[in-house]
């Protein structure tokens, strides 16, 4: 995915937003699901991604706080 996290979020907002709307054909309906789920999916893992490197980055913080 290539879009910012803003976009992907718009995008997903947009979706649920035709959803709740009652604007989704039947036709439409499994590619607006599918592409809810990817964005999710993709969001998902940059949250996993971000917060694997704050852990990786608070100790090292902290030592510099704490003037090591």
């Amino acid at each position: 995915m290539s879009q910012s996290w803003n976009e992907a979020t718009e995008e997903l907002n947009a979706i649920v937003a035709s959803f709740d709307q009652g604007e989704v054909s039947v036709d439409d309906l499994f590619a607006k699901l599918e592409r809810a789920s990817a964005i999710i999916e993709e969001l998902e893992e940059r949250l996993r991604g971000t917060s694997a490197r704050v852990e990786e980055l608070t100790p090292r913080l902290s030592r510099v706080l704490d003037g090591e």
